[in-house]
């Protein structure tokens, strides 16, 4: 028996073969609750009516991109979930649309063609380890950073960085 049984997929992509590829490899997996929808205008729909555990969602989508999606699901007043374990697929793996992605808020990345393995680790990481969520002026999401700096002792973490004088004289 799986242990992913009771996670519920919201399944995002236009293309309605390669959701059939990607629900293949997570019932293989052992995944019982998906849900697809062709956009993200639709997912939006889908997770104001329903409780999903993680979305997997293609990058180039209309009316609603993936980047949209996830801006919204993340930023949004009316968000039902905006900690929602997001992992974005693409066929692109520009290191641009890789920064986009991830400054939307995106969790994981995989890129196409999918391979179960891929898909697999990324939900282990976001189910298994998930990393903190950040709230600043123009971001909100998940820790962007894989890993902390050695050392690491405040929020000072570039050289440009100073911090406030001491009041200790």
């Amino acid at each position: 028996m799986s242990s992913l049984q009771s996670i519920h997929i919201l399944l995002v992509d236009d293309n309605q073969h390669m959701r059939a590829i990607t629900s293949a490899i997570l019932q293989s997996a052992g995944i019982r609750k998906i849900r697809e929808m062709p956009d993200g205008s639709a997912a939006l729909e889908a997770l104001r009516n329903d409780v999903f555990d993680l979305a997997i969602v293609d990058f180039n989508m209309f009316p609603l991109d993936g980047v949209e999606f996830t801006r919204l699901v993340r930023n949004s007043p009316d968000s039902t979930n905006p900690y929602l374990p997001i992992i974005m697929m693409t066929g692109h793996s520009e290191k641009s649309r890789v920064v986009e992605a991830r400054d939307a808020g995106v969790t994981e990345f995989v890129v196409k063609p999918i391979t179960a393995k891929a898909i697999l680790e990324r939900m282990n990481a976001v189910i298994y380890k998930p990393r903190p969520f950040v709230k600043t002026d123009g971001y909100f999401g998940p820790d962007r950073r894989r890993s902390a700096a050695k050392g690491f002792k405040g929020p000072y973490r570039r050289s440009t960085d100073v911090p406030p004088e001491s009041s200790e004289a």
